[in-house]
Parts: C-alpha cells; sequence; structure tokens
C-alpha cells in the first residue's frame, strides 16, 4: 500500500493501522529525512519491518514521474492522503497552476493515472481520496481553475481541490471497474494538524473534533475493511456513507454536494486533467 503523505497527521495513523493489520507500507513523503525518522518509529511501534519511505512531491511533475518509474509489481491500495490548506497567498507551481489544485488534486490524479497497470495486477485494488467538508464551500472552478482572473481565495482553492478529489473517485470508479479498482473519496473530520497552519489553528468547537487516531479511521476502512469490498464512486464520513445535501447546512459541516459526486463533473475534470498533464500545456 501507499500512503501519500503518511509522516504526519491523520496520515501517520493511516499507516500504523494499516501496517498493525499486517500490510507492508510506502510512505510518500515530500520531506523524506523527517518520514524516515517517522518511519522507524512505526516499525517499533507496530513491529512491522515493512515500512519503507520514498519521496515524493506532489507539486512537482517530475518527482511524479520518478516515484513512479521506481515503482514495479501490484499495488492493493493508494491512499491520496497528502494535502496542503488555505495558503495565504497565490501560488503557483512551474507550469503557473494553483498550488492547492495541484497538489491535492492533480499530483494525485497524476500518480493514480501512472500506478494504473499496478493497480489492476492486485486483481481488486482500491484507491483512497482524502477529500474535506471543503467540498462543501465550492465546485471546480471550469473556466479559472487556477485563478487567472478570479481574485484568488484561500479557502476557495482548498474548496475545489477538494471537491476535485471526490470526483477522482467517482472517475476512477467509472473508467477503471473493468481493472478490478474501485475508488471512494472521504472526509477525515475536524483534527488539529500541520494542515491549520495557514488559518490560525483548528476553528472547529472542541467537542466536535476528533483525535488522528479517530481522523485516519475512516481512511483505512476504505483502505483495507472487507465490508466496503466492491464499493466505489462514494463518500464517505465517521466511517458511513455521507448524504447527499442540497444546500450547505449552517452548523456542522456534514454531507456531500451533490456536484462533487456528479458522473459528467466527474468526466469532465477528467478530461481536462488529461489536457493539463500534456507535454507543453
Amino acid at each position: 500500500m501507499i500512503v501519500t503523505g503518511g509522516a504526519s497527521g491523520i496520515g501517520t495513523e493511516t499507516t500504523a493501522a494499516l501496517a498493525t493489520a499486517g500490510a507492508s507500507v510506502v510512505i510518500a513523503a515530500r520531506r523524506t529525512d523527517a518520514a524516515e525518522a517517522v518511519a522507524r518509529n512505526l516499525r517499533a511501534r507496530t513491529a512491522n519491518p515493512n515500512i519503507q519511505v520514498r519521496p515524493l512531491d506532489l507539486s512537482d511533475l517530475g518527482s511524479v514521474t520518478r516515484f513512479l518509474d521506481d515503482w514495479e509489481g501490484p499495488l492493493h491500495t493508494l491512499v491520496n492522503n497528502a494535502g496542503i490548506m488555505a495558503l495565504p497567498e497565490l501560488q503557483r507551481t512551474s507550469e503557473g497552476w494553483e498550488m492547492q489544485f495541484a497538489t491535492n488534486f492533480l499530483g494525485h490524479f497524476a500518480l493514480a493515472l501512472g500506478l494504473r497497470r499496478s493497480l489492476a495486477l492486485a486483481n481488486g485494488a482500491r484507491v483512497v481520496s482524502v477529500s474535506s467538508s471543503g467540498n462543501l464551500f465550492g465546485p471546480v472552478f471550469w473556466d479559472d481553475p487556477h485563478f487567472r482572473f478570479m481574485p484568488y481565495d484561500p479557502l476557495l482553492a482548498y474548496a475545489q481541490s477538494k471537491t476535485a478529489c471526490t470526483l477522482l473517485s467517482v472517475g476512477i470508479t467509472e473508467r477503471w471497474d473493468d481493472d478490478g479498482i474501485s475508488s471512494n473519496a472521504l472526509n477525515p473530520g475536524a483534527i488539529a494538524t500541520n494542515l491549520q497552519r495557514h488559518t490560525g489553528g483548528l476553528r472547529t468547537p472542541e467537542h466536535l473534533r476528533k483525535t488522528p487516531e479517530e481522523g485516519a479511521a475512516t481512511t483505512v476502512l476504505l483502505a483495507a475493511s472487507p465490508l466496503v469490498e466492491g464499493t466505489g464512486g462514494r463518500y464517505f464520513e465517521n466511517c458511513a456513507e455521507a448524504p447527499v445535501v442540497e444546500s450547505r447546512p449552517e452548523s456542522r459541516l456534514e454531507g456531500v454536494a451533490g456536484y462533487a459526486l456528479d458522473r459528467a463533473n466527474a468526466e469532465r475534470l477528467w478530461d481536462v486533467s488529461l489536457r493539463l498533464l500534456e507535454p507543453g500545456r
């Protein structure tokens, strides 16, 4: 199994739970020195020596390509966990892509595409997309996903990227079912981690917060549990399928927006993303 961002926050607890269950886990991380230290601790904690670290910067397509070039053999689960949130200033990749959309979604899209053959070899593989209740704050901005015309808004950019993550699971399930590959998305809940460093910390009331272990639970369910075998194209929270909501809840943010599970939107996003990844674009 691969867990992107598996050396921090809920990614660490996801890695720990999967390794405890006996999986061989590759932590794909940008800062490999820090990730190696986490991996050493997790090997001791889980009594599983099969926890590795490999370098991956999702905002750099060259890094994604190098990761893919080094991968061999079947892959049972890809957990698209890594992410960034609410960058206060507009940042772009070398391609000119808005950084949150590029890191949270496009990098994972390219990674999944490159691993399709390995996932197919597993005969029943899963791709897990860690989304967010942020999907309730905005759809994909089809005409201006990289904020070249719209004024940049940190939370709208984050919302778009997390809606895209959910649509990725819909697209994978629709397109790769014949390869035995299914995919679901999830909201881990409100967990205080480094993810909120640009927002002044977690704002959710304390009684609604989760621990990192609790936050990882839904990811682990989708990554490994027989309870969801064959299930795909859905959105989960609190270890259960979430309801589709017609408008954003005013109090507790729960559920998934209909546009984030729409098959036509998933198809459109897939085509847009393929064009973006074409060399020279």
